[in-house]
C-alpha cells in the first residue's frame, strides 16, 4: 500500500512540471470526482452537501466541500505548488562564441543550483497568445530531453572538488542547441500551444528535471522525485479532501502558488485569496459579518510544506532531540520565534487527528544556532485568524531538483488529512477544545 500510494504521487508530480501544470491537473482531479468550478469573476450558488472549487492565475487552487447540514467552521490545510526552478528571461537566446546557442534564464527561489548540472532538462510553463480576437493563457510542456547545464572539467578547474561559488549568470546557462535559427525554443513553446510563433505576445516557461521519480533503498525504503517540496504535500491533502466524508465543518483544501519567493503575490498565501474564499462561501450560504467571525473562530488550519529530515552525513545539523527521520512519520514543527505557527494547541489537537487516523507523528525544531525558513501558516495568519499548525513530511536534500523522502509518509499524510477533513474541532471557551472524528 505504502509504495503504491508514493508511485501515484510521483506519476502525479512527473506530469505537473509547473504549478500552472499542478492546478491543471488538480483541476482534472476534482472535476472527475464532481466537483463544480467557480469563478471568481462570477457570482457564486453554493448549497449545502456541494463540492466546489475556484483557482486564480491558473497556479493556486481551493477546493471545498460543504455538509449537508449548518457548518460549524473550516477544516483548511494549505500547501503550494510551486518549487525552485530556473525561469526563462523574456529574451533568452544566446550566443556563444558564434557555435552554441544557450538559454538565458534567472532564479526562482532559494535552490541547491549544482544539481541541476549534467542531467537532462526541458522547459514547461504558459504562454499568453492572441486568439480570434481574444487573449489567452496556454500551457506548454516540451516533454522531451531538451537542455542540459554542462559542468566544467576538473581538469579546468583543479579546486572544483574543495567547493565552488556558483554564479547563475554564468555557471548556470543551460545550453540549448548548436548556432542556427533565432528563436527556435519560441516555435517549439508555439507548437506546442497550437498557435503560430506570432500569436505568443509574452511567456512564464520554466526549467525542469526530466529524471522521473523513483523507488530504491535496501528494502525499497525511499522514494526520490523533483518538486517533494511541496508537491507531496499537495498531493497528500487534496487526496485527503477526496476521500474525506462531509461532516459539521466546510472541508477546504488551499494549494497556493509563490511561496518559494515569499508569497506575496495575488496568488500567494499573502494574498487575499483564502479570506475571499471563505468569505464568499459564508455570503452565498446567507450569513452575516459576525456569524461568518464566529465559524472562523471555530476553525482550524494545517499549513503543510515539508520538513528537513535528519541527514545520515550532518547529524550534528539536526537538533540533539527534535529530529525526524524518512518513514518515521509526519513532522509537526515548532519555532520559539512563531516562524511556525504551531503552539500547545494547535500541537496536541493534530497529534489526536494523527492518533484517531493510527499515524506516527514526529517533532521538528532547529537548532538553537540555526535559523529556520517560514511556511505558509504564519503568512495566511495575516489575513485570517486561525487555530494553525505547522507540518511537513521528512526530506533530505530539499531544494534539490531531485529531493528524497520515505516511501511510506505519503500514505501517513493522506490517511491523517482524510481523518482531519472528516473531522471538527470545536473551541468550546476557556481553553477548551473537542475533536469529533466520527
Amino acid at each position: 500500500m505504502f509504495e503504491a500510494v508514493s508511485r501515484d504521487m510521483m506519476k502525479f508530480i512527473d506530469a505537473s512540471p509547473t504549478s500552472y501544470h499542478v492546478v491543471e491537473n488538480f483541476r482534472s482531479m476534482l472535476k472527475e470526482d464532481g466537483f463544480e468550478e467557480l469563478m471568481e469573476q462570477e457570482h457564486w450558488k453554493i448549497s449545502e452537501g456541494g463540492k466546489y472549487f475556484t483557482t486564480r492565475n491558473g497556479s493556486s487552487t481551493i477546493a471545498f466541500r460543504i455538509p449537508e447540514c449548518s457548518y460549524r467552521g473550516f477544516m483548511i490545510a494549505a500547501s503550494h505548488s510551486d518549487s525552485p526552478s530556473f525561469k526563462l528571461k523574456e529574451k533568452h537566446e544566446m550566443d556563444a562564441g558564434g557555435q552554441y546557442v544557450k538559454l538565458n534564464v534567472e532564479k526562482y527561489g532559494g535552490m541547491l543550483m549544482a544539481p541541476w548540472m549534467d542531467r537532462p532538462l526541458s522547459v514547461a510553463g504558459r504562454v499568453l497568445v492572441e486568439h480570434e480576437g481574444s487573449f489567452e493563457s496556454r500551457l506548454v510542456n516540451i516533454d522531451r530531453d531538451l537542455v542540459l547545464i554542462p559542468n566544467l572539467a576538473i581538469h579546468m578547474n583543479r579546486e572544483a572538488n574543495e567547493g565552488v561559488a556558483l554564479n547563475p549568470q554564468k555557471d548556470m546557462l543551460p545550453l540549448f542547441g548548436m548556432a542556427g535559427e533565432k528563436d527556435r525554443l519560441m516555435r517549439m513553446a508555439a507548437e506546442q500551444a497550437g498557435v503560430r510563433p506570432e500569436q505568443i505576445l509574452s511567456s512564464d516557461l520554466f526549467l525542469y528535471n526530466r529524471v522521473p521519480g523513483t523507488v530504491w533503498g535496501a528494502e525499497n525504503e525511499f522514494i526520490s522525485c523533483s518538486r517533494l517540496d511541496d508537491l507531496q504535500c499537495a498531493y497528500g491533502t487534496m487526496k485527503g479532501l477526496l476521500k474525506a466524508e462531509n461532516r459539521t465543518h466546510v472541508a477546504m483544501c488551499a494549494v497556493f502558488d509563490n511561496e518559494e519567493v515569499g508569497s506575496g503575490t495575488k496568488q500567494g498565501a499573502g494574498s487575499t485569496l483564502l479570506e475571499d474564499v471563505m468569505g464568499r462561501i459564508s455570503e452565498a450560504m446567507g450569513r452575516n459579518r459576525e456569524e461568518y467571525l464566529i465559524s472562523v473562530a471555530d476553525s482550524f488550519m494545517v499549513s503543510a510544506d515539508n520538513g528537513h529530515a535528519l541527514h545520515p552525513n550532518y547529524m550534528d545539523k539536526a537538533d540533539v532531540d527534535n529530529r525526524p527521520f524518512l518513514n518515521g512519520g509526519i513532522v509537526i514543527k515548532h519555532s520559539a520565534n512563531q516562524k511556525y505557527t504551531t503552539d500547545s494547541i494547535s500541537a496536541g489537537l493534530f497529534k489526536a487527528v494523527c492518533k484517531a487516523a493510527g499515524v506516527p507523528f514526529q517533532t521538528f525544531v532547529n537548532r538553537s544556532d540555526i535559523l529556520g525558513g517560514s511556511t505558509l501558516g504564519n503568512i495566511s495568519n495575516s489575513h485570517v485568524s486561525l487555530n494553525t499548525v505547522d507540518i511537513g513530511l521528512p526530506e533530505l536534500a530539499m531544494h534539490s531538483p531531485y529531493e528524497t523522502c520515505g516511501v511510506k509518509d505519503t500514505a501517513y499524510l493522506l490517511s491523517a488529512m482524510e481523518t482531519f477533513f472528516s473531522s471538527g474541532i470545536f473551541c468550546e471557551g476557556n481553553g477548551r477544545y473537542r475533536l469529533r472524528t466520527e
